[in-house]
């Protein structure tokens, strides 16, 4: 028999949080398309039922017919007889079958079209308006809330304060009262939907059988075991049903016997908790809507890694409203509000002002934030800038590269920048380069020409490749690309690092692609391989800077500058693109390759400097430079010492 899988929690009823308006949604969606249904089904079966009665009424008329025959006396009417007694026979046998026609007709009307009337005049329309009085309750709460949340704080007028929280509670009560009944509506129309489905094909199947028993008994023993085997499920559902609702009765009796204070704001009765880490609940935000004037909303807001989240009424989830990392929060007068409170982000352009339903609340809500900010210290990696500040960058990493020296980049400023002057808050991150479908199909019928997604083909790659007197290829894994703000500070890389890391983090987001990141002494390529499609390239020009991780060897990042002609300039503004990868060897290594390229295309403007580089330079049998020393498991998986040499 089939089971009723979904249903409201009556629980959840008073709480009144998204979670339950979502799921409330669903039914209310799953209602409506019910009752659109409903009515094409019964026009359907009125459509049926107004066919029976008017056959009823045809074979009526055709039984009169064949005795008027008789009546007609016509004029060359002897003899006729025989056919006069044949006619009123049949006329019998129609009046008989009309009978049976008007019979099966009132069985349809009874058994078939009533049952879904009765379905949509009373289940539908209870559902629609319980609906309506939900909402409406529903209203009256939020203005109760609206009016209790503005009680001053200073001039408290005891009178208007006990009013108010009697119209709170009252309201209140009233919105419980009104989502239980809507509750036990929903998830009783989930079982009635399926009996009235079933209820009047039963009958409608039911009075055709006893139709054509009636006329001439073919009804085969096989359709009487179904419909008996319909009618056992239809009654199994109604047991269901009523046991259902008994349970549905006395869950909501229960419910409503709590005492009067759990309606009441402020009269907690729970001492406060002072370790959650996890904070859930109704806040009134500050909103500016103008100048000098304010509005407050009261929206859902809870804690999620780190974060403030805050979820909109039939919102599927909810967004990040603050980063708690190293904010502060402190209690705050407002407009004569109670229960405010402040939070602030660590750079103090971003700051909110909330405020409580109650006193336990507020200590609550301002203790969570404050134990979250304690968990994210002890766990935060010393790749922040308040730690990098504190020591002086190893010396034996690889030295980040840039178009103004190695020298230049390395030096440590006065004062480090904020993570808002390197990176755009906001700046979605990418974290995977996909190459059309178009181009891979491209590039494999154009014979071994291959197209990159910045329009690049393999002749002006090949041109390069034969001028190039360096080419090493190192396994990375794509972590991620964003936009940011300046490409001449090594400290934007550490910062992309950190926030590409964080964002796979907060998202669970921890596949990544294998490829081979070639760099030459014209380009930086990222190829597949196992297509050896290039993904990107860059040419060695565009790459301002570059840096490997100053704790985590093994990240490495480089910042591209490209041309914006968006805004119509025809030179074009700069824009600079951070791009991190995790390497299967040290990022080091990386750099000091990428710090030769950049000698070696610098060096070919002077031959006498190109053969001083070449001569300082170890060098392969064929004559390309030797860039790495062979290292103890590098020739695993068939790579050999041919993997650590440069390839022309």
């Amino acid at each position: 028999m089939p089971a009723v899988h979904h249903k409201l929690l009556l629980e959840d009823a008073l709480q009144d949080s998204p979670q339950t308006r979502s799921l409330l949604s669903v039914f209310e969606e799953d209602a409506g398309m019910l009752t659109d249904y409903t009515n094409q089904l019964l026009q359907s079966m009125q459509r049926v039922f107004g066919a029976q009665s008017e056959m009823g009424l045809a074979t009526e008329q055709l039984s009169r017919q064949l005795l008027e025959y008789e009546k007609k006396n016509f004029a060359l009417g002897r003899g006729d007889e025989e056919v006069i007694n044949t006619l009123q026979k049949f006329a019998k046998t129609v009046g008989e079958l009309n009978s049976l026609h008007s019979e099966l007709a009132n069985q349809m009307a009874d058994s078939m079209v009533f049952p879904l009337i009765q379905f949509r005049e009373k289940d539908l329309t209870e559902i629609s308006t319980l609906k309506e009085i939900f909402g409406i309750a529903t209203d009256e709460h939020e203005a109760a809330m609206v009016k209790y949340s503005r009680l001053p704080k200073k001039k408290e007028n005891e009178k208007l304060k006990a009013d108010l929280v009697k119209e709170v509670a009252y309201t209140r009560r009233k919105q419980h009262q009104a989502s239980l009944q809507y509750y036990c509506a929903l998830n009783a129309l989930q079982y009635r939907k399926r009996v009235a489905m079933l209820e009047p094909m039963l009958g409608y199947t039911q009075a055709q059988i006893s139709f054509f028993k009636k006329g001439i008994e073919l009804v085969s023993k096989k359709m009487d075991n179904f419909l008996t085997s319909v009618s056992k499920m239809t009654q199994s559902i109604q047991a269901q049903l009523d046991t259902e609702a008994e349970g549905m009765r006395m869950a909501q009796r229960e419910l409503l016997s709590v005492e009067d204070n759990v309606y009441m704001p402020d009269k907690d009765t729970e001492p406060v908790n002072r370790t959650l880490i996890q904070k859930a609940g109704y806040l009134n935000i500050r909103n500016k809507t103008g100048l000098v004037t304010t509005a407050w909303d009261r929206l859902y807001f809870f804690t999620q890694g780190g974060n403030l989240m805050c979820q909109p009424r039939g919102a599927v989830a909810g967004g990040m409203v603050l980063d708690l990392d190293n904010s502060s929060v402190m209690a705050v007068d407002c407009e004569d509000r109670r229960y405010c409170f402040q939070i602030t982000s660590p750079s103090g352009k971003t700051s909110m002002i909330l405020q409580a339903e109650s006193k336990k609340e507020y200590e609550e809500w301002v203790r969570d934030i404050y134990n979250i900010k304690i968990v994210l210290i002890s766990v935060t990696p010393i790749t922040s800038f308040e730690k990098r500040q504190e020591g002086s960058p190893n010396p034996d990493r690889a030295k980040p590269g840039g178009i103004h020296g190695a020298s230049s980049s390395t030096q440590k400023t006065e004062s480090a920048p904020e993570p808002e002057d390197l990176i755009a808050p906001g700046t979605p991150i990418q974290f995977d380069i996909m190459l059309p479908a178009s181009e891979f199909q491209d590039q494999n019928r154009a014979g071994g020409r291959r197209t990159n997604p910045f329009g690049e083909t393999d002749d002006d790659c090949s041109i390069e490749s034969d001028d190039s007197l360096l080419q090493q290829v190192f396994a990375v894994r794509f972590q991620g690309s964003m936009a940011v703000r300046c490409g001449n500070n090594q400290e934007v890389i550490y910062e992309a690092m950190r926030q590409v890391l964080a964002a796979r983090a907060i998202h669970n987001i921890f596949r990544t692609t294998e490829s081979h990141l070639m760099v030459t002494s014209s380009s930086l390529r990222l190829i597949d391989p196992q297509t050896q499609v290039t993904r990107i390239s860059f040419q060695l020009g565009e790459v301002c800077q570059f840096a490997a991780h100053q704790e985590n060897g093994r990240l490495m990042g480089f910042v591209v500058e490209g041309r914006d002609w968006s805004d119509g300039n025809e030179e074009g503004e700069p824009s600079f693109s951070a791009f991190i990868f995790e390497s299967n060897t040290e990022g080091e290594k990386i750099c000091y390759t990428i710090t030769l390229a950049k000698d070696i295309a610098e060096a070919k403007k002077d031959p006498e400097a190109l053969a001083e580089l070449m001569k300082n330079m170890p060098l392969t049998n064929d004559g390309k430079f030797l860039l790495l020393e062979p290292e103890m498991g590098d020739t695993t998986n068939g790579a050999g010492h041919e993997d650590l040499e440069s390839e022309a």
